[in-house]
């Protein structure tokens, strides 16, 4: 029973190690080799020459300032977003995040969230009218009239027109907030001599995988959306999936539907009282042969008499997923689960929590740094009882182990006999073996929980704590290779081996720093009955886990480091109670016994 504990337990660790390690040595890498291409891209896009002509059908290939010159445009300010919408279409096709920029450097250039028609990796949202054989129903190719207002911005809406004579009127009236919603009503006059059926509908287009699609698992990119009839259900297809099925049917009543990349999201929110048929979709352009991804949904016709108008009102969020914005907007707009637009994992119940905790604290301090100490702190707290009642079994074990050593070695003939005296001595010492691995099994879905909260939301992207660390979302950017910055040296633009230098061998202060508590805190905890294999893996793990967790967001290991100082606070109190030798009171004694000679 014993054995097969141990054994449960050092499988656990063993699986999380793998895991942790097929992360940190095959998809981050992927990842940052995506990135590179993305960024290579972007330049060679943003170098094309502004001198190259437009004829027939838009390929791919144009220079933002050649894509943008096709249409007449609409300027966009606001605190949050610039950028601008085409007339030709009345598209959203054309902005950037003003707050977020592409490195930590506030020189660096602004986050672009979508990009207009004829350039690589087009990005844009359009919405309009759908009527069974009507002439002048708007196309994307119908240009628009801006009859009022100048720059949308807010407090400054605009408004466009589009009228076919003795026909239909359209007019669109756009405002927009000073964070990331769009506001959009959109009215049809019928002018005619006949009763007209029109059905509005709406549609985010990405023409073509995103340059910096993430490559590993636990980010969720692609379609994404709360919809259904008998109450809000989180709806997730990612391009992969999305390319597999061609198209995915729901109908919802209300809800919200769009593309999300990792941090931004676009996506369209009717009505919640309205009963919509949405898609994603994927279709492939013949000329181009360019998969162009779609979300769209469509609204029951509505009837329009002679002399009569409608009006339909949607809105557009087009911006950053941060969770304050994404609450606030749930509860004025009544938008259901808003906030899941970050994914928050399986493990969301104790995600979101966690998060909640950890924007509390910043919201006192802030800084992000201190509020992931005092979340470390909190944790510690309530997790105390159990993990002191572990620690207790570790001392009480530690305490016996001369009696345990000595009883194995006497029985090391006679297994059963073996067994059974041990059983004996636990329950004469009151000691449970279970309940001392307890702790390192808990940590298994906090590590996932914060790796994921690291990961996904935006708060802790280019969010600084102290000194050198200006992205808590990023590895530790120091290395012991150039002796952590002494060496004006970068280790991974090195010939031939700087993928190596740079990436496994990437070993800045901070995973050192956690090492050496683990190794410490692994030190204070006793070794009986395990086999000398096992214990060799164990000594090594300290020394693994510093090279795999380097890889990881520097935010977890400040995490996972204050947690191993208090985790050693704790031991050593227990261990003076219980009066056990620990290898701190042995440093100081001989540190104080060479100062004594010394003097």
């Amino acid at each position: 029973m014993q054995n097969d504990t141990k054994n449960a337990i050092i499988f656990a660790v063993i699986a999380g190690l793998a895991m942790i390690a097929y992360q940190a040595f095959i998809l981050e890498p992927q990842a940052k080799l995506a990135e590179a291409a993305r960024k290579a891209k972007a330049a060679a896009v943003q170098a094309a020459p502004a001198s190259t002509p437009v004829s027939g059908p838009l390929q791919p290939n144009l220079a933002r300032p050649q894509a943008l010159a096709i249409s007449p445009r609409v300027r966009v300010e606001t605190p949050a977003l610039s950028g601008s919408i085409a007339l030709r279409g009345a598209r959203l096709d054309d902005l950037y995040l003003n707050t977020y920029h592409e490195t930590v450097a506030k020189t660096s250039p602004r986050v672009e969230l979508l990009r207009p028609e004829g350039m690589a990796a087009a990005y844009f949202a359009e919405q309009g009218w759908i009527g069974a054989n009507l002439p002048g129903v708007p196309t994307p190719a119908t240009l628009w009239t801006q009859t009022e207002g100048a720059t949308l911005s807010p407090g400054h809406p605009i408004t466009l027109s589009y009228a076919v004579p003795g026909g239909l009127s359209f007019t669109r009236r756009i405002s927009v907030d000073d964070k990331a919603m769009f506001t959009v009503a959109d009215t049809v006059a019928n002018l005619g001599p006949a009763a007209i059926t029109l059905a509005p509908y709406v549609s985010v287009q990405r023409q073509g995988l995103p340059s910096g699609l993430a490559q590993s698992n636990i980010v969720h990119e692609g379609a994404i959306g709360v919809l259904g009839t008998d109450g809000p259900q989180l709806r997730l297809t990612n391009y992969k999936d999305w390319k597999k099925k061609g198209e995915v049917d729901w109908q919802s009543k209300g809800g919200w539907f769009g593309v999300t990349d990792k941090y931004w999201m676009t996506a369209f929110i009717p009505a919640q009282t309205e009963t919509i048929s949405a898609k994603a979709r994927v279709t492939t352009d013949a000329a181009t042969g360019i998969d162009i991804y779609e979300t769209t949904y469509s609204s029951a016709g509505r009837s329009i008499a002679p002399g009569t108008q409608i009006t339909e009102v949607s809105h557009l969020f087009a911006g950053a997923k941060t969770v304050p914005v994404l609450n606030a907007y749930s509860a004025s707009l009544g938008v259901p689960r808003f906030v899941d637009a970050v994914d928050w994992g399986n493990l969301w119940f104790l995600t979101k929590p966690i998060f909640s905790l950890l924007e509390f604290f910043y919201s006192h301090v802030g800084n992000f740094g201190l509020a992931i100490l005092m979340l470390t702190v909190v944790i510690r707290l309530i997790t105390f009882p159990l993990a002191n009642k572990g620690f207790e079994m570790g001392v009480k074990m530690k305490k016996i182990q001369p009696e345990l050593q000595s009883l194995q070695k006497r029985l090391k003939d006679d297994p059963a006999a073996q067994q059974k005296e041990m059983m004996a001595l636990y329950a004469r010492e009151k000691v449970n073996p279970i309940t001392g691995c307890v702790p390192i099994l808990f940590q298994i879905p906090v590590f996932y929980s914060l790796t994921k909260l690291f990961t996904v939301t935006i708060e802790m992207r280019h969010a600084p704590f102290f000194g050198w660390i200006h992205d808590l979302s990023a590895p530790d950017p120091t290395t012991f290779l150039n002796l952590f910055g002494l060496i004006p040296w970068d280790p991974s633009l090195t010939p031939l081996i700087g993928g190596v230098l740079g990436g496994f061998l990437h070993v800045g202060v901070w995973p050192l720093l956690y090492g050496m508590s683990m190794w410490l805190s692994q030190s204070m905890t006793p070794q009986t009955g395990i086999d000398p294999t096992q214990q060799m893996i164990f000594k090594f793990m300290p020394l693994m886990f510093t090279f795999i967790l380097a890889q990881y967001a520097v935010g977890l290991l400040i995490y996972w480091t204050w947690s191993s100082l208090i985790t050693i606070l704790q031991q050593y109190v227990m261990m003076r109670r219980f009066k056990v030798d620990n290898p701190i009171d042995d440093f100081l004694g001989r540190f104080s016994a060479r100062a004594g000679t010394s003097g």
